[in-house]
């Protein structure tokens, strides 16, 4: 008897005992790529391959409404705080600190948990600063991929739009940061740290919220030449080959159905370009669709340290883009032309054709409020949490992360930060839709950036280029590619929409 009592003893204190494996509360990862059109992994249609990440898809949730700003910081700084950008101040600037909100490091230092982040933050403060245990990473915009500092000896000059974009690793500043190690990648070396903040997690019982920040495949396209390799060829046949093979295939994937109309073209036909233009064109995709496969063999190194630590069945992974993908083009004047596409010394951006690609089925890009701008692919995997291989059209925003977590871990959200009130919060949890896709929101999502506006309420969406610009109308879930404006036939509801729309835009004008 004696015996069975020590064993039921013994079961107990190791089913309630503290370890990776047992931690209440689920560790979270968040994910988050730049510059990356919708279509651009294999689980959304691409030809890129991406296994390691439709692994996640195929186990988990994929959203087709789920929405960023448009433009990467601001983007960012809603992710952060659970914020709109316009509350947090980051709706013009990256350049000022954060003010009147909290961050996810803040918010979940407070509730027990190790805080981590790894790579591109796009902002004023130091994130050491505001609520992380580590970090690692870009507090500016875009850079050289392999070498984001000073020429280093026997090598090419970096390509740089700036030499001087601010790097910080802990506490510690760097302006410009010049990697000692010949062979950084910034994909590869945001893992890296990352990784290292695992192990630390490992020798402690608390959970963890690790932030990984790639940069990629934001411009310049760079990428390792046996990664570039596999794609050789791949793109050579153009665009409108590409962009129809995706369609089919998100068909097909069950992504999407016949609502979502493939929109209009804005692409140049492929067969008027001269030869070594086309040549120019599928090369810089290959470089493009090696960036995200590199991406992708990162988070398979990042899945196996989990596996192999214990965390796998008690972690949530999160995987969204900051915008769609992007048609700016950046020119420098010191550029070299002689240097190989996708090398360390020339600077090249995707453009507006292979953009209109990249964010198949829906049009525009990057900086429009439009469907290609603000619409991301989003992944949420949660052993036993969330059902495999489901999908969902909630329409959900990066300000609802913060609402989510502070649900999941039962963290207080605070209303005040070293005396000062904060804005409370404004998104909401997405824990509802883990457990039920066809959950409905409740109330409008805004945005500006620029000139450009939009709101979204129920199954309406308004939209325009310019502020000045008549509203275009979609009803967004008969039409979520946005192909029919039925705005002069409903300005009923346009007068609705705008009438919220500038209530909301006016409480920040005071």
């Amino acid at each position: 008897m004696k015996c069975i009592l020590y064993l039921c003893s013994l079961v107990f204190l190791m089913a309630n005992c503290s370890s990776p494996t047992s931690t209440e509360k689920p560790n979270i990862i968040l994910i988050s790529v730049d510059d990356m059109g919708w279509s651009d992994l294999g689980c959304y249609g691409s030809e890129i391959n991406t296994p390691n990440i439709d692994k996640l898809a195929e186990d988990g949730m994929r959203f087709t409404n789920f929405y960023n700003t448009a433009k990467c910081f601001p983007s960012r700084a809603c992710l952060l705080t659970g914020v709109y950008a316009q509350d947090c101040g980051y709706d013009q600037t990256f350049t000022n600190p954060i003010t009147n909100a909290v961050t996810l490091g803040e918010v979940l230092q407070s509730a027990g948990y190790l805080t981590y982040w790894a790579g591109k933050h796009h902002g004023k403060e130091n994130p050491y600063d505001r609520g992380f245990d580590h970090y690692f990473g870009l507090k500016d915009g875009a850079f050289n991929h392999f070498n984001p500092g000073r020429q280093r000896e026997g090598e090419p000059k970096p390509a740089q739009k700036r030499n001087n974009r601010q790097w910080a690793i802990d506490s510690i500043l760097y302006q410009p940061y010049t990697p000692p190690e010949k062979d950084f990648y910034s994909t590869d070396y945001f893992t890296k740290y990352a990784l290292s903040y695992l192990e630390e997690s490992a020798e402690s019982d608390k959970p963890f919220f690790l932030y990984l920040a790639y940069t990629a495949p934001h411009d310049p396209l760079m990428a390792w030449p046996e990664d570039i390799e596999k794609y050789k060829g791949k793109y050579d046949l153009g665009y409108e080959h590409i962009r129809k093979k995706r369609y089919e295939k998100q068909i097909q994937l069950g992504l999407i159905d016949s609502t979502f109309r493939l929109s209009g073209p804005t692409y140049t036909k492929w067969d008027s370009l001269p030869d070594d233009q086309k040549a120019y064109e599928a090369k810089k995709m290959e470089v493009y669709a090696a960036m995200i496969d590199r991406i992708d063999q990162n988070v398979g190194r990042l899945l196996r340290q989990l596996n192999q630590f214990g965390y796998a069945d008690n972690t949530i992974i999160l995987f969204v883009s900051d915008n769609g993908a992007s048609a700016e083009v950046v020119n420098l004047k010191d550029d070299d032309d002689n240097a190989p596409v996708g090398s360390m010394g020339r600077w090249i951006s995707l453009g507006k054709d292979w953009a209109n690609v990249s964010n198949t089925p829906f049009k525009f890009y990057k900086n429009f409020s439009y469907e290609g701008g603000i619409n991301t692919p989003f992944i949420a995997y949660w052993p036993n949490k969330i059902k495999a291989n489901s999908f969902s059209g909630y329409p959900g925003h990066f300000i609802d992360f913060m609402a989510t977590f502070v649900d999941i871990t039962k963290a207080e959200y605070p209303r005040t930060y070293h005396g000062q009130e904060i804005t409370p919060l404004r998104g909401q949890s997405l824990l509802p839709t883990f457990e039920n896709p066809g959950t409905k929101r409740n109330g409008p999502l805004y945005w500006e950036w620029r000139k450009g506006q939009a709101m979204r309420m129920d199954q309406w969406k308004i939209v325009r280029k310019d502020k000045n610009d008549p509203w275009d109308l979609y009803h967004i879930e008969n039409d979520p590619t946005e192909t029919h404006n039925e705005a002069q036939n409903n300005q009923d509801v346009v007068q609705e929409l705008d009438g919220l729309f500038q209530s909301w835009k006016s409480g920040y004008e005071q």
